[in-house]
């Protein structure tokens, strides 16, 4: 007799669902990193599917699924160029899948099947017991002295603490659900995310002129720059492909390195410092 199908949940990011996520399926609109997975995994999700972020240097971008698949837990990606990353609602209505691991093959979710009938796919998979084992610490102090610089490899972390710092992130550069507040929670001096491959609707870089508004210096890195989930390679090889304009302002532009963008930062703060 078959199982009983899982319940689907649809979300913006995987950061923004709890307990409920437990034992369902979660279609959700972050990129499919291993950053990502792990938070499902932690989550207890039966199957998960994610957007494939432009794929990405190293894969990134899909990365989370194969390691979901040594957990014994199902799961797929979508294609950044068929549906916004950061929005749930419309990768169930308009986004196709790209990429499966061999536990949601095996369940008939393949390359070319609907975001919608995947996800039904997946809701016949079987409970698993297996947690995760502990990532490493995904935020990392990589300059103490003021304006102090933060590696965070999801942007959801960035806390009051943080306000006033520069904040590399390892998050795409997309609103959740288009919504400008969800842009940053605090008001960092300036942020650097990834582009997820910029995607369907320009959907990877949505945050930087929301930030303007704020005025928060902010810019992406190329997908192809830098491991989309990983803070640290965002500020070690990323390569910006937008800029909003507070960081043009400063001097930043596409082809500018992460390290460079945020020596600029620095070098403004100090000179802003100078003159007070």
């Amino acid at each position: 007799m078959p199982p009983e199908p899982r319940l689907i949940l649809t979300a913006d990011s995987i950061t923004r669902v709890g307990a409920e996520a437990n034992g369902a399926v979660v279609v959700n609109g972050s990129h499919g990193g291993l950053y990502a997975a792990y938070l499902a995994a932690k989550l207890g999700v039966a199957a998960a599917i994610f957007n494939d972020a432009g794929i990405g240097r190293d894969r990134a971008g899909v990365a989370g699924v194969d390691y979901l698949a040594e957990l014994g837990v199902p799961a797929a990606a979508v294609g950044n160029m068929t549906a916004r990353i950061g929005d749930g609602a419309d990768m169930m209505a308009r986004g196709i899948v790209t990429y499966v691991n061999l536990l949601a093959a095996a369940l008939g979710c393949q390359e070319g099947t609907s975001c919608r009938d995947a996800s039904h796919a997946l809701a016949q998979a079987a409970a698993r017991e297996l947690a995760p084992p502990p990532l490493r610490e995904s935020d990392t102090l990589l300059m103490a002295e003021p304006p102090a610089v933060w590696a965070l490899d999801s942007a959801a972390a960035v806390g009051p603490e943080h306000v006033g710092m520069i904040v590399v992130t390892g998050s795409h550069g997309g609103l959740l659900g288009g919504r400008p507040e969800t842009a940053l929670k605090y008001d960092a001096l300036a942020a650097l995310f990834n582009d997820a491959g910029i995607g369907i609707d320009e959907a990877g870089v949505t945050r930087l002129p929301a930030l303007d508004a704020r005025n928060i210096a902010s810019a992406t890195v190329a997908a192809a720059s830098a491991r989309i989930g990983d803070a640290r390679s965002t500020y070690e090889d990323g390569i910006l492909s937008r800029v909003n304009s507070c960081a043009a302002a400063l001097g930043a532009a596409p082809g500018t390195s992460a390290r460079e963008f945020v020596a600029i930062v620095r070098r403004a703060a100090a000179e802003r410092e100078k003159q007070a």
